[in-house]
């Protein structure tokens, strides 16, 4: 039975991963909702064969908390995943000797596998992932926005508040308000609600 400790202070995300690798019956899954948790749980509860940490969450300090977290495994496997981080972030996180990358938009099948993969000392990183950043600045709705709109937008559209993309991308909630305020605008959405489902139906995201 292959142990995995899933970090990540978004409810919906760490129990959704937990259900599909538990339905795959290979994997006996430990949860936290902070980096401080993770530690907790690892130094209690280790060796775990897989550590999966959200580059966002409270305490994580991006890849500091990925440096201490290989260091409290001793060095076995510890992966980043994220919702936000582009994939700059990523060849920084494999380079400081992460296990891999996963964006939370894997499909199921693809993290089952990608999980497998790093729990036996593979590194992985989705390739369409690592090369779609070149793509995504031809798509007619991202052409009209400012990256950094991009990265509010995407937020918007994984449901996250306000504060909460914030905190993903280190702004005060002020700014991510001006952020929403403006992005709308440019995609004549009314309000948040809608320019989510503008990004989505032109699959933006």
């Amino acid at each position: 039975m292959t142990r995995v400790l899933i970090a990540d202070d978004h409810d919906l995300v760490r129990e959704t991963i937990a259900a599909f690798l538990e339905k795959d019956g290979a994997f006996r899954v430990t949860t936290a909702s902070s980096f401080t948790g993770a530690a907790d749980a690892i130094r209690k509860e280790g060796p775990f064969d897989l550590v999966l940490l959200d580059y966002s969450m409270p305490g994580m300090d991006g890849l500091a908390g990925l440096r201490k977290a290989l260091e409290l495994t001793e060095g076995r496997p510890v992966a980043i995943i994220s919702g936000i981080a582009k994939k700059e972030v990523a060849q920084d996180a494999l380079a400081a000797g992460a296990a891999g990358f996963l964006p939370k938009t894997l499909p199921a099948k693809s993290l089952v596998h990608a999980v497998r993969f790093m729990a036996a000392g593979e590194q992985y990183a989705p390739i369409n992932f690592m090369t779609a950043e070149e793509d995504k600045s031809t798509h007619p709705l991202a052409e009209k926005l400012t990256e950094r709109e991009l990265q509010v937008l995407s937020g918007l559209c994984r449901g996250l508040s306000n504060k909460e993309i914030g905190r993903e991308l280190e702004l005060q909630e002020v700014t991510i308000k001006l952020h929403v305020r403006t992005l709308c605008r440019k995609i004549d959405a009314k309000n948040r609600t809608q320019a989510a489902m503008i990004a989505k139906e032109a699959e933006l995201f």
